[in-house]
């Protein structure tokens, strides 16, 4: 088994909380009084920074981003969180790995103290050695900061022994900037031809063949 040590995503990896976070977007935009966006547009606020979505999708200025980010707490901090349910199967594959000898990380855009939040809300945290994410100032919010944060603050040193697992480009590019190897996923929020072209090492379709590609490696 040639990977020791596992970062995981968290939305669209570990849960889908597809519904959560969209509820939440579709507030913040009705608080400014914006124009609703359509569900594709709307799926691309799963898995990025925030702040970078609402700049790139509606065309914010940084004063009125800030301003769309603290709407979207509003609601996702006491509802949205909670709209949420992890994928079937997550549970046995974290469970396995955790058997064979690996260490299990969270490394999350989202921010650190919801991610804690939502995995104790699951009972999920006992899995995890470690759980990072972004800061709530937006210091640390994109997914390579966020991995070095998570390798330093864990004191992880063998990178040839480290894989970082999730399901959008940005966790595939942000791997690479920190020299991990990377899976991607097919059944989270993004597509094959994204995650090929970021640059994934490994592809799992299912929950199952994470498993089944760490335990062969």
């Amino acid at each position: 088994m040639q990977y020791k040590t596992i970062l995981f995503d968290l939305d669209g990896t570990i849960t889908d909380s597809g519904e959560g976070i969209i509820n939440s977007v579709r507030y913040a935009l009705k608080k400014m009084n914006l124009e609703e966006l359509n569900q594709t547009e709307l799926y691309s606020f799963i898995g990025p920074p925030l702040d970078d979505s609402f700049k790139k999708l509606v065309q914010l200025s940084d004063h009125s981003t800030e301003l769309a980010v603290s709407y979207y707490r509003e609601y996702y901090q006491t509802k949205g969180m909670y709209e949420n349910q992890v994928y079937k199967r997550i549970v046995e594959v974290l469970t396995a790995l955790k058997q064979a000898g690996c260490n299990l990380y969270i490394a999350t855009s989202k921010p650190e103290i919801y991610a804690k939040q939502i995995l104790a809300h699951f009972d999920l945290e006992s899995y995890f050695v470690g759980i990072y994410g972004a800061s709530l100032d937006g210091a640390r919010s994109k997914k390579a900061d966020v991995i070095r944060y998570a390798l330093k603050s864990a004191k992880i040193t063998d990178l040839n022994e480290s894989l970082m697992i999730g399901d959008r480009s940005h966790d595939i590019v942000g791997a690479k900037e920190n020299g991990l190897s990377c899976m991607g996923v097919l059944y989270g929020f993004g597509d094959r031809a994204e995650l090929e072209s970021a640059g994934a090492d490994y592809i799992a379709v299912t929950p199952e063949e994470i498993e089944e590609i760490i335990l062969k490696e």
